[in-house]
């Protein structure tokens, strides 16, 4: 049986919904629309996403990350169309001030309410993180690439994307993955949408270079074992601007693929929860799940 049947078994069996529509739009020609269908079921009234779309956070509330969450689905089916009810909502919860200090959307990265719902201990509230720009800096790109020009939330992001950049500067290089790749989701929207004046993108593109190679796990004996960075964490296509200086790397962790798939079809996950190990069961096959998909594609991008 082959990588791709295994998976697809997996996915048949245990996926839910979403990632069975996800499954479904991307590799067997199935309907784009019926993604929006399952991914609006975890969009709360105020436009804001929640309830485990994310499936470290089982918190009912919307909050920016689990929205940042829904950007990535609505970046991966390409859904252009900016007057769609469901970007619609994603512009209104941002607009809402709801969660944001003026600067960043969740800029401690975790929300009181998390602590009341099922959730990895890295999603406990705490006073005591550092503030970062995760996933605010994507939020802005998405923002830059959806909102009209003429709205006061375009206008904000025009100037936190200032600020960001600033920030990054400054701070560089980051020490986290995550933001980081956020980051390079800011400048992927600002490339995208040709927006090339509010920050130097040349100088952007090299710093993010360098942040690339600053993060990426490059000690692979531990790739099966440990939480590390791998370079699909910020490069999807070789038509990246990241590719070619990471062109090793990636192509390696195309072949690392395709050895470590399991003989149910998934990946491992290799994280794990303290707390709440019933629900986690549960996330964990959701995650395989996610990981399976996001494998398949890079498998599909980067065939030797």
């Amino acid at each position: 049986m082959d990588y791709y049947t295994r998976a697809k078994r997996f996915i048949l069996k245990n996926s839910r919904p979403l990632d069975m529509e996800r499954w479904n739009y991307l590799f067997e020609n199935g309907s784009k629309e019926d993604v929006i269908s399952v991914l609006k079921t975890y969009q709360n009234i105020d436009g804001g996403f929640a309830s485990a779309l994310e499936p470290d956070c089982w918190n009912t509330n919307s909050t920016p990350l689990q929205t940042w969450a829904a950007t990535q689905i609505i970046k991966e089916i390409n859904l252009d169309d900016k007057t769609h009810p469901i970007i619609k909502g994603i512009l209104n919860y941002l607009s809402s001030n709801n969660e944001f200090d003026g600067h960043r959307w969740n800029g401690l990265n975790t929300v009181v309410t998390n602590d009341n719902y099922p959730h990895a201990p890295w999603w406990s509230y705490s006073t005591k993180q550092e503030l970062t720009y995760n996933p605010t800096a994507s939020l802005i790109g998405f923002i830059l690439k959806y909102a009209k020009k003429d709205t006061a939330i375009y206008k904000l992001a025009c100037e936190l994307s200032k600020e960001a950049y600033n920030y990054f500067k400054k701070n560089f290089p980051l020490e986290s993955m995550h933001e980081s790749a956020c980051f390079i989701e800011l400048y992927n929207y600002m490339k995208e949408c040709s927006i090339l004046n509010l920050v130097n993108m040349d100088e952007f593109k090299e710093l993010l270079q360098k942040q690339i190679k600053q993060v990426i796990t490059y000690d692979t004996k531990i790739w099966n074992t440990d939480y590390i960075c791998k370079p699909s964490l910020f490069i999807n296509s070789k038509s990246s601007d990241f590719y070619l200086e990471n062109k090793d790397i990636c192509d390696f962790e195309y072949k690392f693929i395709l050895k470590t798939q399991d003989d149910d079809g998934s990946w491992k996950v290799t994280w794990e929860w303290n707390d709440y190990l019933e629900q986690w069961a549960i996330s964990k096959n959701w995650w395989k799940s996610d990981i399976i998909i996001k494998n398949i594609k890079y498998i599909r991008e980067f065939d030797l």
